[in-house]
């Protein structure tokens, strides 16, 4: 159930009794715990609750824990679903191959590095990667100011390499679904590039994808 909500969007515990295939009762009575545990936050609109994950820390806690149970002491081999591999979503921002290389091409250009003395990965924005974002029209003054961490190394669990967690990793997709840079499936996590997104992504980051 836990993990069906780490696309962002919130359900009834209708639907995750069927998603978890267990009774109406028993759904209600694990999703009662996990409330209680600060795991879910639920919404009530008239007759109707709605479930879904309470914050961005636990969608990480989630993806910290598909990777150790991927275990690392073996060869890695991806066995992750081809469409939700390339790019999905994590919670608020986006996760898979192509976040990872994005990531990765933000550090190559120098606009985000780790941050000094730092023991939870996290990262600083420079001077120049602020200006150019901006220019893109992500507004990072006001990501800086919500009461989030503002950016992070988030280890995707298909990859077992970083993406970009944080306020500003969730500013960057929703900047890239504005932009119709990306399309994001309204039924689970897939996310697809489109065309646009690809030339976009090679004019404005040199990033080939």
């Amino acid at each position: 159930m836990l993990y069906t909500l780490l696309d962002g969007h919130a359900r009834t515990s209708t639907e995750l009794a069927a998603v978890a295939e267990v009774s109406p009762s028993t759904a209600s009575v694990h999703l009662s715990r996990l409330k209680a545990e600060r795991l879910i936050k639920v919404l009530v609109q008239g007759k109707h609750h709605y479930f879904s994950l309470d914050g961005p820390q636990v969608a990480r806690a989630l993806e910290g824990l598909s990777v150790l149970a991927g275990n690392a002491y073996r060869e890695f081999t991806p066995t992750t679903p081809r469409r939700l591999r390339g790019a999905r979503t994590c919670y608020d921002h986006l996760a898979g191959t192509l976040a990872v290389a994005w990531n990765d091409r933000l550090q190559e250009l120098g606009w985000l590095v780790a941050k000094s003395r730092s023991r939870d990965d996290a990262y600083e924005l420079t001077r120049a990667g602020a200006n150019a974002l901006e220019a893109l029209g992500v507004d990072v003054v006001a990501a800086r100011g919500l009461r989030r961490r503002f950016a992070f190394a988030c280890l995707d669990w298909s990859e077992r390499r970083p993406h970009l967690g944080g306020a500003l990793g969730a500013a960057l997709l929703k900047l890239a679904l504005h932009r119709r840079w990306v399309i994001q499936d309204l039924h689970d996590r897939a996310v697809e590039i489109t065309k646009l997104g690809k030339r976009e992504m090679q004019a404005r980051f040199g990033l080939e994808v």
